[in-house]
This record gives C-alpha cells, sequence and structure tokens, in this order.
C-alpha cells in the first residue's frame, strides 16, 4: 500500500473544509426543512466540544475557541441559510462572526438579539435522551441560556435531536467519493496484517499484530478512533463468550499453525471512519486451504450479512431491521447475532442501532429510530457454527461498510467472502 493513497496534511485539511462547506451550504438547508427546525444554535466550551460542533470547526481548529456560539437560520421566505458566529473572528471561511461587541459587550446579549430579530418559530439546542451525540450542550450553557431568553420563546426551545442526528448521519456525494478510498485503505491494511510479511506461527503474538496494524495505521499518516484487536479461535477447551471475545480477550497470544484469526480495526481519514472485522485462518504444514468446516462457516456469517441487509428499506425502525433479520435467520437454522451500527463522523455513530450484542431483542430509544437514504453503516454480526473438527462451537464475526441510498444497500468496497490464508495460497485470497 503505497503512502501516496493519503494525501500530505495540508490537502487533507483543505479537502475536509470543502467537504464542511459543501455540507454546511446545502446539506444543512435541507436537513432544518425536513426537521421543522428554523434556528439551530450550537454553543460548546474550549476542551469540552459539542461533538456536532466538533464537525463543523475549520481543519486547523482543533477545539472550539473559549465560549463558542453558532447560529443557523433558515428563512422560511427566503429558505435562505444564516450562517453566523457569536464570537470575535470567523469560524473559518464559512461562518462569518456576527457579535457587534460595542453594542453588546455580553456575548450573551448578542446571542439573544439574533434570535429575537429573526423571531424563529423552533429554536433547537442539542439535548438528547438517546444520542450522546446530539446532548453537546452542558448543563451550565443551558442554564444560562434559558435564563436569558425572553419569555416570549422559552416555549420554541425545543430538542434538536432530529437535525443534529441527520446531520451527522447523511453522506454527501463528495464525502463517499473519499468513504470509497478509505474503506480500501483498511482492507489493504487487514490483507498485508494477516500475511506471512507479518505473521510467523510460533513466534509471532496476537499482541505483535495488533502493535503492527498501530504503527503501520500511523506510518500511512492516518489514525485510530479505537485500539485495533487481534484474537485466536482455535481446536481448544475454550467456548465462544460474548464478553471474552469483546472486552476480555488474553492480551497476548501466540499464533500457532491452525489459528481462526479475528481482527477488528477501524481508522479515521478527513472525518470519516471506518469499522472493519475480518478472519484469516493459519495453514498447517501440507494444507492449500482452511478445513471444509470453516470455511462452511465463514459462508454462513456471509449469508446472515445478507438476511440483514435485504432487511434494508427506508423509514423501516432499526428494531424492525433487527427482528426481521434475526426471524429470517432463525428459519434457516442460523443462530445469529446482530449489532449493527451507523457509521460515518463518528464510528459508533448517529442514527438508527441495529441491535447490539447484549440487546437481542430491540434497542430501545436509538433502535426506534428510521431509516433514510445516504447514511452508512457498519454491518457488524457473528453467526455459530459447529466445527467437527475440533469437538466445539466457533462464532465467525464480520463487518464491513456499506452505504444505502435510493439504489438499495451496497457495500463501499466489497466485503471479505473467503478467510485470508497464512502463508498466502495464489488463488484463496479474501476478495
Amino acid at each position: 500500500m503505497s503512502n501516496a493513497q493519503v494525501l500530505p496534511l495540508r490537502e487533507q485539511a483543505r479537502v475536509t473544509d470543502e467537504i464542511t462547506a459543501d455540507r454546511i451550504n446545502n446539506l444543512l438547508p435541507q436537513l432544518m426543512q425536513r426537521t421543522g427546525i428554523d434556528m439551530w444554535v450550537i454553543i460548546s466550551r474550549e476542551y469540552n466540544e459539542d461533538p456536532i460542533l466538533k464537525t463543523m470547526l475549520p481543519a486547523t481548529w482543533l477545539s472550539a475557541r473559549r465560549t463558542t456560539m453558532l447560529v443557523f437560520y433558515l428563512n422560511p421566505a427566503t429558505k435562505q441559510l444564516e450562517k453566523m458566529a457569536i464570537a470575535r473572528y470567523n469560524v473559518g471561511e464559512n461562518i462569518k462572526a456576527n457579535w457587534d461587541m460595542q453594542r453588546f459587550p455580553d456575548q450573551w446579549d448578542a446571542l439573544m438579539n439574533i434570535i429575537t430579530t429573526r423571531n424563529p418559530k423552533k429554536i433547537g439546542l442539542n439535548t438528547s435522551k438517546d444520542y450522546g451525540h446530539a446532548d453537546g450542550i452542558d448543563h451550565t450553557h443551558y442554564d444560562q441560556f434559558m435564563q436569558k431568553l425572553p419569555a416570549a420563546f422559552k416555549s420554541k426551545v425545543v430538542s434538536a435531536e432530529p437535525l443534529g442526528v441527520a446531520w451527522l448521519e447523511t453522506r454527501t456525494e463528495r464525502e463517499m467519493q473519499y468513504y470509497t478510498q478509505l474503506v480500501n485503505m483498511t482492507h489493504k491494511i487487514i490483507e498485508e496484517g494477516f500475511s506471512e510479511k507479518v505473521i510467523t506461527p510460533g513466534v509471532t503474538t496476537t499482541d505483535d499484530v495488533v502493535w503492527w496494524f498501530r504503527q503501520k495505521i500511523r506510518d500511512l499518516g492516518l489514525d485510530t478512533w479505537f485500539h485495533t484487536s487481534v484474537a485466536v479461535q482455535r481446536s481448544d477447551s475454550n467456548s465462544f463468550e460474548h464478553l471474552r471475545a469483546f472486552s476480555d480477550r488474553p492480551k497476548e497470544d501466540l499464533i500457532r499453525p491452525g489459528d481462526l484469526l479475528h481482527v477488528d480495526i477501524g481508522i479515521t481519514y478527513l472525518r470519516l471512519n471506518t469499522d472493519i472485522q475480518q478472519h484469516a485462518y493459519v495453514l498447517k504444514p501440507g494444507e492449500k486451504n482452511a478445513p471444509a468446516d470453516l470455511q462452511k462457516a465463514f459462508a454462513q456469517s456471509n449469508r446472515l450479512q445478507d438476511i440483514l441487509t435485504s432487511q434494508f428499506v427506508l423509514g423501516r425502525t432499526g428494531n424492525q431491521i433487527l427482528k426481521g433479520a434475526l426471524d429470517q435467520a432463525k428459519a434457516e437454522g442460523i443462530v445469529a447475532s446482530i449489532y449493527t451500527h451507523p457509521l460515518g463522523l463518528h464510528g459508533h455513530a448517529a442514527g438508527p442501532t441495529i441491535g447490539m450484542w447484549d440487546m437481542q431483542n430491540g434497542v430501545p430509544g436509538s433502535g426506534d429510530y428510521p431509516l433514510y437514504y445516504n447514511t452508512a453503516y457498519s454491518i457488524e454480526l457473528n453467526s455459530s457454527s459447529d466445527i467437527p473438527s475440533w469437538k466445539k462451537n466457533i462464532r465467525i464475526m464480520l463487518e464491513e461498510d456499506g452505504y444505502f441510498d435510493q439504489s438499495g444497500f451496497r457495500y463501499i468496497n466489497g466485503r471479505q467472502k473467503q478467510l485470508y490464508l497464512i502463508p498466502r495460497v495464489v488463488g484463496n485470497n479474501a476478495d
């Protein structure tokens, strides 16, 4: 994988700002009309940033400045969007400062003047019971806002959750051009990590591979949003347990021939995130492929992916998609667990939650949110299979990144359909 695939930092900043400007100028007015919130007020404190505000800051701003106040107002008559910062300076090129400090020495008075002169029908604040991403206004600022707000406007204050979630989950055409590259990079990193270049059975440990992934990602000029994990299933007496798989993995395990390896990895680039899980098999001497029962188990999880994504229909909630997929899997004799989540400006992003590993009967709140077009998802799940040659059950845990629009669901850069083999055997690579 070439470093040329990753833009230099200066170019990354330029592209990030162009994407952000496009989102604010072209996407945001549509979302404000859809949700009926004509004024969105975002207030954030330096080093305690609102998660949504961070997605709107210029690439060269690594944090908010003092108390940062942004106001977006969609004029109902002209449909024109006003973008204002009640600040001493512009917030990048896109949001101009709108604070007459001579007239309003107090920042809060300047904010109230903007509100009263425009007389919005709904004032959205970032409060949310179900989404931490959309709950960004802190208690102190909320109290100050409500104390300063004239009585006639208090009844107009609403949760901006529908607008905030829509802003975070909706992907633009420009973003999707880069998302394909980002997922491809992630796949290429996994392919290299799950090869004899990195792994020598009997010598290399799972922790060695973890840190190889972390170093490789950093060397390429990318970053991670969680610590990569590498785990092993093998022919032994250990049974699969969700807690062990997700939080109590052994820190270091010597990789041996006959092992089934699993990686969970996610990288960040241009404010977008990936989240991918794939598998590899370590060949024993004389083997040309993984045992047939492991290949069958892998194909079953591929089938579960198909069952799940076939449930993606506009307007269905995450809980409805989950139930439909689990019912179909059960009818086909698949022991399934589904814990799929939205993906985008965060790894575990805002939007419809489609199960959690410990909540297979539905997720209150975020699971009741409906599916919209132009949204991305991490298709995360596993299925249990009996492996006669190992005399035990295993789980094939897959996670691939996909996109849903008017054309239906598609994987952003394909998915793994066969186990990687270590050492690599020509003709048997994953695709």
